[in-house]
């Protein structure tokens, strides 16, 4: 292993920064200098030349000398990074004899205590995040960054005589989040097959049928005080569809919604003569919200980061392909009580320590989804920023937000003619396209469908993913590359790869097509050969798509992947038999890892039903306003988060890339964030183009589930009056609902939402064909000094509105003109 010393690490603000989070760790523990490190491990002696050559590269000189007084953060062992994947790569193409290059920061210390001070181990906490970091307090231990084991073992489940107790121990050691009818319904398939199972099939069922992926809940039967409900909530939901059809394209079947664009000129490369061209005709756009709750609670940039990214992936995979063009990002967290800053509104009160607190998630997610906006490339101009908190009368319980909200949705473009996907064939490849398999993001389906605080901590941190943006956009390129070719295009279907990882993203690819499939893992890109055959099959490594590609047409998208230098592999082909087969050929003989018919997946898994009875909404929690006169009172307001300047989440994005911005959220000559909504541009030509606006009241919720919910729908459409929209009946809206099921009247709550959205949008012309649901909405912990804790938020939708839009120039802003004669100040309460 080669060590580099680099250049200063945290720049002066930072580094203050640090310090005085330090003082209140360890009063008189500072760091006095920081610095990068580069740990190389080479695959061959570099010689004199090479080494300087590589010092050059890396702005670095010989490490220092190891000094008791230097820690170094290095990122987990175990673990690749993101910059390491790609500064390895540029240094593979670039002709350096190395593996693979490593980055960490150098720790110069003042007072560092000793190790057998209790100190110690805090301070070393408070210099890293544990998500993604690891302290190394001697050099010679980042060798450990470069070890890899031999491949885990597979291990297989004896149920023997109590198949259920045992599945029951086993959803809990793994972290399932299995129910009861499905604990029973796997202990009966299992009886029929007449074996026991591997714990990569519990594991691959658990994400594929998690609340998650499957919405149980929306889809559930419903009996609210003691009346059956007719329709389930995504009833009610498709309902709007069903009455209002026009202009949508595809709905409930796809990654996202696909609505009727324009006519505007596609701007593609010529495949043949490798020049741009641009053809006229419909170009319709795709439509996705996603949420990233859980992720971001646990760690906020890396959480926010990639739920950006999976909702970009999700407008890519759209259909044959899209090209995802703009975005928007919103949040909502508990109070934020800012160090230094408080607030007379925010009481103190006990947080949980597994769980980032509001100031932490406001200071880190924003960037996160920034970051991976700004390098993949795409603008987010549109947002929402909440805090909120309610005490209530029960001791140690409360309304709030400790498990945030981190909304991330856009639009995208595609052509005409992929709008839907295709049905694979029997013996059709298999490919995956992007990043290689790591050890992250394992269970996230499950962990994200559990109350927060219910779960082992270390399957907490272990289900949070990791980003890589710039992988991402070697993806895209291959896919707008295989679009440009049209009706030739070699993607038959595409899967984007997201929570539960291949185990969910391969078995939906194949049962579209109500097809089987045989795997082999050892095909599979990874970056870590100690990975057992669950953590390869079910790890959520970013930045992947699943292809159905004809095998006549494999050596094309070679081709376009090679000249992209995008990853993939040929990992499988699906099969008549819908019967899914996965083998382990990495050790000496291969190892049957699945062998299951598809319909133990998708068959008849059971159908929960919900028992639930309204409680009334409590309307004699008033504050106590008395003794705050009129000016604390609007200085108090303009405070809010709600309703203070969000530019500081604004101006870390890039507004304008992509060249099709046409109205972001600053507006006038001061640059002042009041945009009502966003607008793009369809073309580079003309002036039609697509609008999007959010909206949402969450807090009213506490009074009326129903009224909260239909004020969201309001605001986003009032929002959206500032576009040029043609009629109410184009408008298509996103919903996404969350909810912390299963505490007591929250149910019943969000059932009287869901039917209160319905109705409305029926009524006004309106349909929902896209959205998501978040319902574990609520934390649960013990704190040392006063017992057991527990914040619930309230039935939260926040809806996002899109639509097209016939002439961009003709969108409005709420700047006042002084100087064009009298104007009027309408005011609408």
């Amino acid at each position: 292993m080669i060590v580099l010393d680099g250049q200063n690490a945290l720049s002066p603000f930072r580094l203050e920064r640090l310090n005085k989070h330090l003082e209140t760790v360890c009063p008189g523990v500072q760091v006095r200098a920081t610095w990068l490190v580069y740990f190389i491990d080479s695959s061959a002696e570099l010689d004199e030349a090479e080494y300087v050559r590589l010092q050059n590269v890396l702005q670095a000189h010989a490490a220092a000398a190891e000094n008791a007084a230097i820690v170094w953060v290095t990122p987990r062992l175990g673990t690749i990074s993101p910059w390491s994947t790609k500064a390895s790569n540029i240094l593979h193409r670039t002709g350096f004899a190395v593996r693979r290059v490593e980055r960490g920061m150098a720790l110069l210390m003042e007072t560092l205590p000793s190790p057998e001070h209790q100190e110690h181990g805090r301070v070393l906490a408070a210099l890293h995040d544990r998500m993604t970091e690891t302290v190394l307090e001697h050099l010679q231990d980042a060798e450990k960054l470069f070890l890899h084991g031999q491949p885990g073992a597979l291990r297989t489940i004896t149920l023997g005589e109590q198949p259920e107790q045992v599945l029951q121990t086993t959803n809990q050691r793994l972290g399932l989040a299995l129910a009861e009818d499905e604990i029973t319904y796997l202990a009966e398939r299992y009886a029929e097959l007449g074996r026991d199972p591997s714990d990569v099939e519990l594991m691959m069922f658990a994400q594929t049928n998690s609340e998650h992926c499957r919405h149980k809940v929306f889809n559930a039967s419903w009996t609210i005080d003691k009346e059956d409900c007719s329709e389930t909530l995504f009833d009610l939901i498709r309902a709007t569809h069903e009455a209002h059809p026009d202009h949508t394209l595809s709905a409930y079947s796809d990654n996202a919604a696909v609505i009727s664009g324009s006519r505007g000129q596609r701007l593609r490369v010529d495949p043949k003569r490798g020049v741009w061209t641009s053809k006229l005709g419909e170009i319709p756009y795709a439509i996705k919200v996603e949420t990233h709750n859980h992720p971001t609670a646990i760690a906020p940039w890396a959480g926010a980061a990639t739920g950006a990214g999976g909702e970009i992936r999700d407008e890519g995979a759209v259909g044959r392909g899209g090209k995802p063009k703009a975005g928007v990002t919103g949040f909502t967290v508990s109070h934020l009580r800012i160090p230094g800053l408080p607030r007379p509104w925010e009481a103190p009160r006990p947080l949980s320590a597994r769980f980032a607190n509001a100031f932490e998630i406001m200071r880190d997610a924003p960037l996160g989804a920034a970051a991976f906006n700004n390098e993949f490339g795409r603008p987010c101009l549109g947002g929402y920023f909440r805090s909120f908190e309610q005490d209530t009368s029960e001791l140690g319980m409360r309304h709030g937000y400790d498990k945030p909200i981190m909304i991330a949705g856009g639009i995208a473009n595609l052509r005409s003619g992929h709008v839907h996907k295709q049905p694979l064939q029997d013996r059709d490849a298999i490919v995956i396209l992007g990043g290689p398999a790591m050890l992250i993001g394992l269970g996230g389906g499950a962990a994200s469908s559990q109350v927060a605080g219910r779960s082992d901590e270390d399957l907490d941190f272990a289900s949070v993913q990791r980003d890589n943006a710039e992988m991402q956009r070697r993806c895209q390129e291959v896919i707008d590359a295989c679009c440009a070719l049209e009706e030739a295009t070699p993607i038959v279907s595409i899967h984007d790869v997201g929570a539960g990882g291949l185990s969910n993203a391969i078995p939906e690819l194949l049962h579209d097509s109500q097809l089987g499939g045989q795997i082999e893992l050892a095909k599979i890109p990874c970056d870590d050969p100690s990975l057992s055959p669950l953590q390869l099959w079910c790890n959520e490594a970013q930045e992947r798509y699943i292809l159905g590609i004809r095998p006549p047409d494999l050596e094309r998208l070679k081709a376009i992947c090679d000249r992209e230098r995008c990853p993939y592999a040929v990992v499988g082909h699906a099969t008549a038999e819908q019967h899914l087969h996965v083998s382990d050929q990495r050790g000496e003989n291969s190892v049957a890892v699945i062998d299951l018919p598809m319909d133990v997946l998708f068959g008849n898994p059971p159908r929960m039903h919900r028992r639930t009875a309204r409680i009334p909404p409590r309307v004699d929690l008033v504050p106590d306003l008395s003794g705050i006169g009129l000016d604390e009172a609007m200085t108090r307001v303009l405070q809010l988060p709600s309703v203070g300047s969000k530019s500081f989440l604004i101006t870390i994005g890039d507004r304008s890339v992509g060249g099709l911005c046409a109205r972001d959220p600053m507006v006038g000559p001061w640059q002042v964030p009041v945009a009502d909504c966003a607008v793009t541009l369809l073309d580079f030509e003309g002036y039609a183009g697509e609008a999007m606006a959010m909206g949402e009241r969450s807090p009213l919720a506490l009074l009326g589930s129903a009224e909260a919910a239909r004020m969201a729908v309001g605001e986003a459409i009032t929002n959206l009056v500032a576009a040029p929209v043609h009629e109410l009946g184009e408008v298509r809206l996103s919903a996404n609902w969350m909810a912390a099921v299963d505490h007591a009247g929250e149910d019943a709550a969000l059932y009287d939402a869901v039917q209160a959205v319905s109705e409305l949008c029926q009524a006004l012309d309106l349909s929902i064909p896209v959205g998501k649901d978040s319902l574990s909405m609520q934390t649960r912990w013990d704190d040392a000094e006063q017992g057991p804790q527990q914040t619930v938020a309230p039935v939260s939708l926040v809806v996002t509105a899109f639509s097209r839009v016939t002439d961009v120039r003709r969108a409005l802003t709420p700047q006042l003109h002084l100087d064009q004669g009298a104007t009027a100040l309408w005011l609408l309460d």
